[in-house]
C-alpha cells in the first residue's frame, strides 16, 4: 500500500470555499488502476489545515496516475489562489505494516 498526502493551510474564513471546490470538482480517481480510496480531511485540532489523503495498491500505481492525463485534468481545475496561506505540502509513505 502507498499514501499520497498533501497538506493545505486554508485562509482564515475561506474554508466553506476550500470545501465547496473540492466537493464540486471532477473527479478522475475512479476506476485508475491501483486506486483505492480518496479522503479529504480536516483538522480538529489546527483551524484551516486540511489533508488530501490517496490510497494506491503501490506505488508504480501512483506515478503511473502522475503521469496520465487524468491528473493533468484533475489538477488543472480552478485556482486556490487567495485561499491557501501558501502551496501544498506533499508527503509520501509507502506501507510497512498492514492489518
Amino acid at each position: 500500500m502507498f499514501v499520497a498526502m498533501n497538506r493545505f493551510s486554508v485562509v482564515s474564513g475561506q474554508e466553506a470555499e476550500f470545501e465547496r471546490i473540492w466537493r464540486e470538482r471532477e473527479t478522475y480517481l475512479a476506476g485508475t488502476d491501483g486506486f483505492v480510496r480518496f479522503a479529504l480531511l480536516k483538522s480538529e485540532m489546527t483551524p484551516g489545515e486540511y489533508v488530501s489523503h490517496s490510497t494506491w495498491r503501490d506505488r508504480a500505481a501512483f506515478m503511473a496516475w502522475m503521469q496520465s492525463p487524468a491528473f493533468a485534468a484533475g489538477h488543472s481545475q480552478g485556482s486556490l489562489k487567495g485561499i491557501l496561506t501558501g502551496p501544498p505540502m506533499p508527503s509520501m509513505f509507502e506501507a510497512i505494516l498492514e492489518e
